[in-house]
């Protein structure tokens, strides 16, 4: 695993904190895309939720350290185009020097805390459209979580909305993420029947004034060949908190990949912390399922 002082990281945080800016200034950017048109991405904007388990260690994600210690070495690997996360962890990933000729997308919305009672307020808690584009990143991802009998998912969908449309207008690109939800026994749960995630594809590629610099992430389902057919946005996939064995993850988004219109992977928790430990093998075999090799 590679090598990350966090004692450094905290000494330029006490000492030079305008480090940060700098860093940022200095990056060297790459196109958003390559030839291919494909993205691996790894995600980790899991903790600004409050979201730190994996599998059943609810704490598993609570250390930072050794949380960059894996991004660092999952970015290392050849074929990850880049990373989804918030301010801080892009902040020290830029101090480490691990951003140059990656993606990097800025998490917006984090307000709505895993477990809380308002957890369907996705309010824009990180990012905004101006950070993102002074900051120098690619694009901006969103949570948009529909519960139909939530009055306040229309303020939710109302913010995603102009997200997109402020982005669009500085040519960076918005990654929404849509669910149908509702609570169960008091408890947010994602409807991942196809006709829902088919809903949730119409709802959100609807937002903004314009879809021209619009992605989707959305979760693998059995009938991906029908919820592609609701879009002609270019869609990754996402990962999720592993909860089945990893030869079948890895089967479910290799089928998943072939569907006409599926452009990529972001995947965090299943690939950061595998159940054998080797991050970078799981990577590994991540982007040659991307690759298609």
């Amino acid at each position: 695993m590679s090598d990350v002082s966090v004692s450094e990281l905290r000494r330029v945080r006490v000492h030079s904190p305008e480090e940060v800016a700098r860093a940022a200034a200095r990056r060297v950017r790459r196109p958003l895309v390559g030839e291919h048109g494909k993205l691996m991405l790894i995600a980790a904007d899991h903790p600004a939720r409050g979201a730190l388990g994996v599998g059943g260690d609810a704490m598993a994600m609570a250390d930072r350290g050794e949380l960059l210690r894996r991004l660092v070495a999952a970015l290392a690997r050849p074929g990850v185009d880049g990373v989804l996360a918030t301010p801080d962890i892009v902040e020290d990933l830029l101090l480490l020097g691990a951003l140059d000729e990656k993606v990097v997308f800025g998490s917006m919305n984090r307000g709505g805390l895993h477990g809380a009672e308002f957890e369907l307020d996705d309010r824009f808690t990180a990012y905004d459209t101006r950070s993102i584009v002074v900051g120098g990143l690619d694009g901006g991802k969103m949570l948009m979580r529909i519960d139909l009998a939530d009055p306040a998912t229309v303020s939710t969908m109302e913010s995603c909305a102009h997200a997109v449309t402020e982005l669009a207008r500085q040519g960076r690109a918005a990654m929404i993420e849509p669910f149908i939800s509702r609570r169960v026994d008091g408890r947010v749960r994602n409807d991942l029947s196809a006709d829902a995630v088919i809903k949730s594809v119409t709802i959100g590629s609807a937002l903004g004034a314009t879809s021209a610099h619009t992605w989707l992430k959305l979760p693998v389902i059995d009938e991906m060949e029908r919820v592609m057919a609701a879009t002609t946005l270019p869609t990754l996939l996402l990962g999720g908190d592993p909860t089945s064995a990893p030869d079948r993850t890895f089967a479910a988004w290799e089928k998943a990949l072939a569907v006409p219109g599926v452009s990529g992977l972001v995947v965090g928790r299943a690939l950061l912390y595998p159940r054998d430990g080797d991050v970078e093998a799981a990577v590994d075999q991540a982007v040659r399922l991307v690759s298609g090799g």
